[in-house]
């Protein structure tokens, strides 16, 4: 992955600062404009504070410094003086002022942009979660989204500081013009220095992220409790615990180096500011002795001299930091703009509603990496009104069969077709609104046992459709029995929830599906964990809806499929069985010697 860094030096940094402004005041507009027109409005109010300030310390100096009774030096200068207090005052008003702007719109703006993330990832095709670098570029892309926050905090800051320093500079030029290159070559090493800073942080991250986002999933996997009995009792532990260090010292170490080469760019800017600063304390000591300027001027530029150091630091530190924060918010505007083009557009054309036939036509679809298709040239036609039933052993194409004939995967070759509508030219949201999917792994949603059933369909104005739902897997007698029924947490690790076992969640997963009432209804070793009477339950209701719609389940258990009107048999990605029960465990292929091995047990 490449970092945007490498080809940053300091003047293009300067330069890119004005688009970098307009797209962090792009962003905050679209969240809300009063608030950037509050935080503009004190920015200018505080510069404007602050240019009079110096401007009335300049006045305040000459009396204070001149001759005369010290009484009416004072009075003469109070005037000033006064004007000198209300700008402080302004100025503090001002930046409490922006600072509650910043306040209600950085949490807005993270969320956005968290929200706009997530959406992306759950829109891109299915095929692109299975691209190497799509993981990477998602972290990298979650890393840009936390930085709007700190993001917005340094364009606040950088603007702040950037007004001031101008009326600095403006005080600075009226007191004598040679003050202000001298000013300005005092801060560019350290300007340069912190470019060089940030190159080494984001090179460091970028060079961490592939190992953070194996920690991270690493770290889900050894912590969840839905593993931690095979964590416990297979001893691995110990062994985990080992990798996840290692993979932890590895990120470590580099972090570690970077501090180092840091370090050395920083003192090398130390050096180079501290003479470039004493040749401006020289300088402005030579006008002084010299007479070019008074001790009155020389007084206040000495003020003057220090706060444009200061501001003029600040600039060049948060010009910087925005810039490093605008690179992660390019890795994170990169992606979601990356993934629009990732996310289906494979036409317009509505998919049947209740289809008829779905046929596959030479069909064949390869994942990255693999020497062979995981489903090549195959062919088949599915009916409405019957049970087709998908056997094979483990990497035969039976999975992606399934994504094929939902339109989770598009056909590499050949086409998959509904009443003769090519899935690859119909809008994937009507055909998944078409369908029913039980996956061989579904989710343990953190949700009450109503939604895990209902989840992402219509809201219903009663329960009846839900309780017949659940009486269709068996799960009203466990319904029944949670305190709180149809509104019980399923989950245990939350306040007041409970956790189901695995043949429980079978069931609530099969029951999210059928009560979807599908036209097409798809499921992937829907009872794998199922006892023998909640699994005859399941496929006896799976025959008693077949009429309707076109079914499809693929199973191991070789004596569920007598109930299928018709068996497809996989092997290496074709097909190369099909019939029923009765014909096939009698015609000595691949059928009869799995059902055989599966009875000598």
């Amino acid at each position: 992955m490449r970092n945007a860094f490498e080809d940053a030096s300091f003047l293009r940094l300067c330069a890119r600062i004005p688009a970098l402004l307009r797209q962090i005041a792009t962003m905050a507009w679209q969240i809300d404009r009063r608030d950037v027109l509050v935080l503009l409005g004190c920015q200018l109010a505080s510069g404007t504070a602050a240019a009079v300030g110096l401007a009335a310390t300049a006045d305040a100096m000459a009396p204070v410094l001149g001759g005369g009774l010290v009484p009416d030096r004072i009075r003469e200068a109070l005037p000033a003086l006064a004007v000198v207090a209300v700008a402080a005052a302004v100025a503090r008003v001002t930046y409490g002022i922006a600072s509650w702007a910043v306040g209600r719109l950085k949490p807005r703006l993270m969320t956005a942009a968290d929200v706009a993330l997530v959406e992306a990832v759950v829109s891109v095709e299915l095929s692109a979660l299975n691209r190497a670098d799509f993981a990477d570029e998602h972290e990298a892309a979650e890393t840009g989204a936390l930085r709007c926050d700190r993001m917005l905090y340094d364009a606040q800051a950088f603007m702040s500081a950037l007004i001031r320093l101008m009326a600095a500079f403006g005080v600075l030029t009226v007191l004598h013009p040679l003050m202000l290159p001298v000013l300005v070559l005092a801060v560019l090493p350290s300007g340069a220095g912190a470019v060089a800073e940030a190159k080494i942080e984001h090179r460091t991250h970028y060079a961490n992220v592939s190992s953070r986002n194996v920690k991270g999933m690493m770290r889900w996997h050894v912590t969840t409790p839905r593993l931690a009995d095979e964590v416990r009792a297979n001893s691995m532990k110990a062994y985990l615990l080992f990798w996840y260090r290692t993979i932890s010292h590895r990120i470590d170490a580099r972090v570690v180096s970077a501090a180092d080469r840091q370090l050395r760019a920083n003192l090398v800017a130390a050096v180079a500011g501290g003479v470039c600063l004493t040749l401006a304390w020289c300088t402005l000591l030579w006008l002084t002795v010299t007479g070019r300027v008074s001790f009155a001027v020389s007084a206040t530029a000495v003020v003057a001299v220090r706060a444009a150091l200061g501001n003029l630091t600040n600039v060049v530190h948060y010009c910087t930091s925005l810039f490093h924060s605008t690179l992660y918010l390019g890795d994170w505007k990169r992606f979601v703009d990356d993934t629009r083009t990732l996310a289906p557009a494979r036409g317009r054309v509505p998919a049947p509603v209740h289809p008829e036939t779905i046929r596959f036509d030479e069909v064949s679809y390869s994942y990255p990496n693999k020497a062979r298709p995981a489903v090549d040239g195959l062919s088949l036609t599915l009916r409405r009104g019957e049970l087709v039933a998908v056997v094979g052993e483990n990497g035969s194409g039976k999975s992606t069969l399934m994504r094929l004939v939902t339109g989770l995967f598009v056909a590499d070759k050949g086409t998959v077709s509904w009443d003769g509508v090519d899935l690859a030219a119909t809008d994937p949201e009507t055909v998944w609104a078409r369908t029913g999917l039980v996956p061989q792994f579904f989710a343990y949603w953190p949700l009450t046992a109503r939604e895990n059933i209902t989840l992402g369909q219509p809201l219903t104005q009663d329960d009846g459709r839900v309780w017949e739902t659940v009486d269709t897997v068996g799960l009203r007698e466990t319904v029944e029995e949670f305190p709180e029924g149809l509104d019980m947490l399923l989950a245990r690790e939350l306040w007041g929830g409970v956790n189901l076992s695995g043949g429980q969640w079978q069931r609530i997963a099969c029951a999210r599906a059928l009560y979807r009432r599908p036209p097409v209804l798809i499921l992937d070793e829907p009872t794998s964990e199922l006892d023998a009477r909640g699994e005859h339950m399941i496929f006896q209701a799976l025959k008693d809806m077949a009429k309707d719609r076109i079914t499809i389940v693929v199973t191991h258990r070789l004596d569920n499929t007598r109930i299928a009107d018709r068996i497809v048999v996989m092997e290496r990605g074709r097909i190369t069985e099909n019939g029923t029960f009765d014909q096939l465990v009698t015609a000595g292929g691949l059928f009869q010697e799995l059902y055989a091995l599966s009875q000598d047990r």
